[in-house]
């Protein structure tokens, strides 16, 4: 009898473990491809420092801290507010020039976060337009009066928070046009208003996207040099570049840089810990047209004032400085040359969105298929890349391209007795590759939270009806996360085209970009000239903006062209 025994006992061992398939495999070889960088950059933490860290201990690191911690904590609370209100009120009310906001409130992505702090300053600085004006209309003179210095830690909170709260938005925006109508009208029929539903019933609901966009907030704010570099803040970010570029002391920057990589992590874990075993799945298949509440009176004119000042402040007035710049001065080498650098930064966008798109969607899936702590675990790390500066990714990036271009050559030269030079360092390859590397984790939160909120019961329904693994992805999973995928693609493609540290870096001889052509011309304060290419990339993303916003809106199932009234399984 002990036979039987032992027979089943490997069975129900087998019954218990996820499966090792070819999704498993695919999943672990693209984490460990795109964490190739950050795994060098985490090597360097066993090297010695020679007493670097105690220098920085003694005189700036403290400063860092608390000027890091800041800027996480203030960016984090209004991006979240901004972003997730604007989003429920895009969707679910209705008011004067709702339409209009959908996508205007996507606007300050298209803007670098050191651009908008270029044209403030040169704005509010006491020599600029608007103090010149209070002055004359006042009769003031120096001394008169307090105007806050926009070149500080509070300056650049604002203007950070201005620029990055539409990924919240996008992201809650696309969790509530995702929700169930059904869900509801549970809660109305427990008396529930439009407000005491948004935060009972719809917010809960979206947590997992909208922690996805605050997540990447607070890695785009750690990662953030340019604008608290001009305003001369200390951060994290702004040591890495000193100690790396200035000091020489490439592994104390990479030390920094694994200090970034553990504060996300904690955060990351942190959150996972206080969702508990939570899960955030539709429990019905019907999607029918939302419901809308009509806002009327001083409602209105709330929502309206409510969405059009992060629009006026956040791009319109900035656009405006830039504008009047451009005008009076703009850049001397305007002209046919800046199509090839509109073409150079539209194509690695596109690519690079594409690629990092489809990526996220493997590894969302993998682990959703083998849910195991190896593949959790390869996928964590494939994702922090974001929480690593540009500059560090490309550090890490050409160490092992530009060693294997060499064994390339060196293997070529002693059997055919020549070289073929550089095959992927400062190719468009090594460029894209970087991108990938720097925002997958971008688009891998927004599909991760979209893709989490299927119920597990649609894929057994797939499989029993003879679809395979890809085929219930590609039937079942992408048309319901449509508009998650859209809204993915819109951070990455509009974070290529801001992207600068990494592209100086990396970029082929002879290649510039927008981003580039701006940075030089700004860097040397040359504003008047850097607005015309600064222009120029606010211009290339605002079209793609607008027509995926919209695409976005008609994502969702149950929402047709006859009115919205159509019901889809």
């Amino acid at each position: 009898m002990a036979s039987p025994a032992r027979s089943r006992a490997p069975v129900s061992s087998r019954r218990l473990s996820p499966p090792f398939n070819v999704w498993s495999a695919l999943t672990l070889g693209i984490a460990l491809i795109v964490a190739l960088p950050v795994i060098i950059v985490l090597a360097h933490i066993v090297m010695p420092t020679e007493g670097i860290w105690g220098h920085l201990g003694s005189t700036v690191l403290p400063r860092y801290l608390v000027n890091t911690l800041f800027l996480v904590v203030s960016v984090g609370f209004g991006t979240f507010v901004i972003g997730t209100g604007t989003a429920w009120l895009v969707v679910m009310c209705r008011f004067p020039g709702r339409r209009l906001f959908e996508w205007g409130l996507l606007l300050p992505l298209a803007v670098p976060t050191y651009v908008i702090a270029y044209a403030y300053t040169d704005f509010l600085q006491f020599a600029g337009p608007f103090q010149s004006w209070l002055r004359e209309l006042f009769g003031w003179s120096h001394g008169d009066y307090y105007f806050p210095n926009i070149r500080s830690l509070g300056g650049a909170a604002t203007l950070i928070t201005l620029v990055l709260y539409p990924y919240v938005y996008l992201l809650a925006r696309a969790a509530f046009l995702e929700q169930s109508v059904c869900v509801l009208d549970v809660g109305r029929t427990l008396g529930r208003g439009p407000w005491r539903l948004f935060g009972s019933v719809a917010l809960p609901l979206a947590r997992p996207a909208i922690v996805g966009g605050v997540s990447l907030v607070l890695m785009e704010t750690l990662n953030e040099f340019g604008a608290v570099q001009f305003f001369g803040v200390d951060t994290f970010t702004t040591g890495i570049y000193r100690t790396w570029f200035g000091m020489g002391e490439q592994v104390a920057a990479a030390q920094l840089a694994a200090c970034l990589l553990a504060f996300v992590i904690a955060l990351v874990l942190l959150e996972r810990a206080s969702r508990g075993k939570r899960r955030y799945h539709h429990t019905t298949n019907r999607y029918q047209q939302l419901p809308e509440y009509r806002l009327g009176g001083w409602h209105a004119a709330g929502a309206v004032l409510a969405c059009a000042l992060p629009v006026l402040i956040g791009f319109l007035i900035p656009s405006g400085i830039l504008t009047q710049l451009a005008i009076e001065q703009g850049d001397s080498l305007f002209g046919t040359r800046f199509l090839g650098y509109a073409r150079n930064s539209l194509l690695l966008a596109a690519i690079a969105a594409l690629i990092a798109v489809v990526l996220a969607v493997v590894l969302s899936y993998g682990v959703r298929l083998n849910n195991s702590p190896l593949t959790r675990l390869a996928t964590r790390i494939a994702a922090m890349g974001y929480a690593v500066p540009g500059s560090v990714v490309a550090v890490g990036i050409l160490i092992p391209f530009a060693w294997l271009d060499n064994a390339i050559n060196s293997w070529l030269l002693a059997h055919q007795g020549e070289v073929i030079g550089l095959i992927f360092s400062g190719s468009a390859f090594i460029l894209i590759y970087a991108y990938v590397v720097r925002f997958l984790a971008v688009s891998f939160n927004a599909v991760e939270a979209s893709l989490g909120k299927v119920t597990p019961s649609m894929d057994a329904a797939a499989r029993t009806l003879g679809q395979s693994a890809a085929g219930t992805l590609k039937r079942v999973h992408t048309p319901i996360m449509r508009g998650s995928l859209i809204a993915a693609s819109i951070l990455v493609f509009v974070d290529v085209m801001k992207e600068l540290p990494a592209t100086v870096i990396l970029r082929p001889f002879d290649f510039d970009t927008l981003a580039v052509r701006a940075h030089n011309l700004a860097s040397d304060e040359r504003l008047a000239e850097a607005s015309t290419a600064s222009l120029a990339i606010v211009a290339v993303g605002i079209i793609p903006v607008i027509l995926l916003s919209i695409a976005m809106r008609r994502s969702r199932p149950g929402t047709g062209d006859a009115g919205g009234k159509d019901e889809h399984l």
